[in-house]
Formats: C-alpha cells, structure tokens, sequence
C-alpha cells in the first residue's frame, strides 16, 4: 500500500464525487491535519456526512477504505512539511520573467508528482504488456490531447511499433473499425468526453480490441469504458497555455508507457533507437 496521494485522489475526484459524500471530502481537503486524528464516526459527525457516505467515498477512489485514506494523508502532510511542496501558482498580469519561470516550472513539477501519486501500478504494467504485445496501436485524440498522441507515436514507431496518430477524426473513426483483437485502441482525452474519441472506442471494443485510455482523474465517460484507464492530475492555474501542465503529466505517462514497452526487448529497441538516430543525421548531413 502506498503511504501518500489521499489528498490528491479526493482533490482530483472532486468534480464526480456524489452529493451525499461531497460534505466529508470538503471537510477532508480543509482540515487533513484533523482527519488523520478522527475515526470514521467522529469525521462523519463533524462534516455532516455519514459514516456509509465516507466508506463509499474512500471506494470510490479507489482504496479499501478510511483507515487506508488516512495513512495516505498522513504521508501527504509529512512530504509537505518535508519538501515545503507549493500547490499550482495562479498566472498573474503583472508576473515578470522571473516569476513566470519559477511558477510554469514549479507548476509542472508539482503536476507531475500529483500525477505519481494517482497512478496505479497495475493499470501501468497492464499497459506496457499490451502495447508489447500489440500488433497494431492506434492513438487516437483531439485538439491538444492529438499533440500527445503525436509524440506517442513519434516514439514507439522508433522500436518498430506499427502506430498511427490521425489527425483527422474522420480517419480516427475509420481506422477504429479495422482494429483486431490484437491490436490497442489508445484514447488521450483530458475530458474523457470527446464525442469521435468515445465513438472510435466503442468500435475498437466492438471489435475486441484492447483499449487504453489517457484522461482527467475520477469518473468520465472515457475511463468508464475502456480496459485500462489511465489517470493524471487535472489542476490547473486559470490560463492555460498551450504548454499546461496537465499536458506535461500526459507526456510524462507516454515516457514511462514507451521507456516500459522498449525495456521489454531492450538490445533490440537500443539498435532500433540507434538505426533511426543515425539514417536522420544521415539525412540532414545530405
């Protein structure tokens, strides 16, 4: 069992946490120095939540129950008070240079810590496993998600993995339809909403084709149907830029999926990697 992430499973389910529990997970998120203290009876008295309310909600993201919750939010608040670790820096008007340098910087970071601490690791190495095994990976995604899917693709056909990242919707769809059972159907959706991405899975699932997905922490129509939904943190500051950090979280998850996937068969990825590297300064010394 992991020892931290609690806040950031309730901070991040936030949005699809049901009414009923929405009371003990605000009460949790102001007071967690308070939380680890209490039972499940004197949290639920407190809040004005109930004690079925509060077990439902620690189900629901994912762990066994309260007493689980609270160890992780314990090792939330000692790597706080460790690290002196920052929440996301809000982009101001007046921001200079160096502000904006330190806050982007720290805002990525801290996205990608938060995304560490909601990833499972079985739904990780299930990835890597059928990726490997995959004889065709379709990555599918839209408007800014397309850009991960971009860079997917840019890595995993460098080990001689057959992708493709349409650009098109119309080709996504399309394509969704000739998938096998042997192949991956990967969705990148911050939303997990995207109408053509949700229509293209469903065909791939159709077909019996695996399907991973790539989306927004907690309960989307995405994540609720695939096979092996993958998470990262949704916080964001007000503006984001075309460079925000939940974008970065994405590629930083596409890194560990493409670093787990060329490890399998590492001397043969290494020529792979090292061929294409060579033919393209070939090309650009011509």
């Amino acid at each position: 069992m992991a020892h931290n992430g609690g806040l950031v499973r309730i901070r991040e389910a936030m949005p699809s946490i049901k009414r009923a529990e929405r009371n003990a997970a605000r009460y949790i998120l102001e007071h967690p120095e308070k939380v680890i203290t209490m039972s499940v009876k004197q949290l639920a008295d407190a809040s004005g939540s109930s004690q079925a309310a509060i077990i439902r909600m620690c189900k629901g993201i994912g762990l066994e129950g309260f007493q689980e919750l609270k160890v992780r939010i314990a090792g939330d608040l000692q790597m706080r008070d460790q690290s002196n670790t920052k929440t996301y820096q809000e982009i101001r008007a007046d921001d200079g240079a160096e502000v904006l340098m330190r806050n982007i910087s720290e805002n990525n970071i801290f996205s990608i810590k938060e995304t560490l601490h909601i990833l499972d690791e079985e739904a990780i190495s299930k990835a890597i496993q059928a990726l490997h095994r995959a004889e065709r990976i379709e990555f599918y995604g839209a408007a800014a998600s397309q850009l991960i899917a971009q860079d997917a693709q840019q890595k995993f056909i460098r080990i001689n993995k057959p992708c493709t990242a349409y650009q098109d919707m119309h080709m996504q769809i399309t394509s969704s339809v000739t998938l096998t059972s042997e192949d991956v159907a990967f969705a990148i959706s911050y939303s997990g909403e995207t109408r053509h991405i949700l229509h293209a899975i469903q065909n791939a699932k159709k077909r019996g084709v695996t399907t991973i997905a790539l989306t927004r922490y907690g309960s989307n129509s995405l994540s609720d149907l695939v096979d092996i939904p993958l998470y990262t943190s949704s916080s964001e500051a007000e503006i984001r830029s075309s460079a925000s950090s939940s974008r970065i979280a994405q590629l930083n998850v596409i890194d560990i999926l493409f670093t787990g996937v060329a490890a399998i068969n590492y001397d043969e990825s290494v020529d792979y990697l090292n061929e294409t590297r060579e033919a393209l300064r070939k090309e650009f010394r011509e």
